[in-house]
């Protein structure tokens, strides 16, 4: 058997984990058209809480050992799953999953401008550069002024600045935390979200059909849930998060095969542009790396 490295891995695990987000946000969007969000996310939710329930306790990771410092983090990381998922999926039931999978591939500048920002990381002035030509990718995306911008293209930009949160949160977990209990808190608190929001919406057009689609969804992210977990606690969050650009390719698939959308010119150019400086960011960030590691001294530090 082969031995891959920790950044192996975690770019695997990111690559299974957006492959399943963007196979559960079409399943989300299909029952949407009939079943209005907080329904359909309590639903999956119920599904998702009671098959990683199940996991947990095989795996005997029900009540492990938290630190004060440990609870504190898993409160912030999984309010953030859950403002990302609200604000992510109302914009992917009103607009196409192409578009707002588009604006997601902000991601990796954004880690970067938040590990800049808040883990103190230096970042030269050419990773700033790329990540100001990646928000301007981002604009040509959303299109300010024009009738394809909306408050749901502002809603996905608020779903990135929640991701962001959540994912420098999961950097900061002890690995003693196993990853399906990180999983299973999170499901636990989106199902009881969309519990609280379900009893204010009309619970028209569930049916069996959609509660069996919603269950299937409901694997898909509770695949998507532990290797997103995995992916951030494995190897080096540069070479990780560019690895999130394969869900563009699952999101202009199925969104054509599924719902008939043709990108518009406007999302390819600006995702070539985002997808080109996360690229650039994540080469100079390997490069610094890797020169910082030929200027220590031999021997031990």
């Amino acid at each position: 058997m082969i031995a891959l490295s920790d950044n192996a891995r975690g770019a695997i695990c990111m690559m299974v984990s957006m492959a399943a987000f963007v196979c559960n946000d079409t399943i989300v969007k299909v029952v949407s058209a009939d079943l209005p969000l907080f329904p359909t996310i309590f639903l999956r939710g119920v599904f998702a809480t009671g098959l990683l329930f199940a996991l947990t306790y095989r795996n005997d990771s029900l009540r492990p050992s938290l630190t004060s410092k440990d609870r504190g983090v898993v409160a912030v990381r999984t309010a953030a799953e859950v403002g990302a998922t609200l604000c992510f999926l109302t914009a992917l039931t009103n607009m196409q999953i192409a578009n707002a999978m588009a604006i997601l591939q902000v991601m990796p500048l954004a880690v970067t401008l938040a590990a800049a920002l808040f883990l103190r990381e230096a970042v030269g002035w050419r990773r700033w550069s790329a990540i100001a030509v990646g928000f301007v990718g981002v604009l040509i995306i959303i299109k300010p002024g024009s009738e394809g911008f909306n408050n749901y293209s502002l809603l996905t930009l608020g779903a990135v600045a929640m991701m962001v949160i959540r994912d420098l949160s999961t950097r900061q977990m002890s690995r003693e935390i196993p990853s399906i209990y990180v999983a299973l808190i999170t499901a636990f608190s989106i199902m009881v979200v969309g519990g609280i929001g379900s009893l204010i919406q009309p619970w028209e057009g569930a049916s069996l059909h959609s509660a069996g689609l919603l269950l299937i969804a409901a694997m898909f992210i509770v695949v998507a849930y532990l290797t997103n977990v995995m992916a951030m606690r494995q190897g080096d969050i540069g070479f990780v998060s560019p690895f999130r650009y394969f869900v563009l390719l699952w999101a202009i698939g199925l969104g054509w095969a599924v719902f008939g959308d043709i990108p518009s010119a406007n999302m390819l150019i600006g995702s070539v542009i985002v997808i080109a400086t996360g690229a650039y960011t994540f080469y100079r960030e390997r490069a610094v790396r890797q020169r910082a590691a030929a200027m220590r001294p031999f021997g031990p530090s």
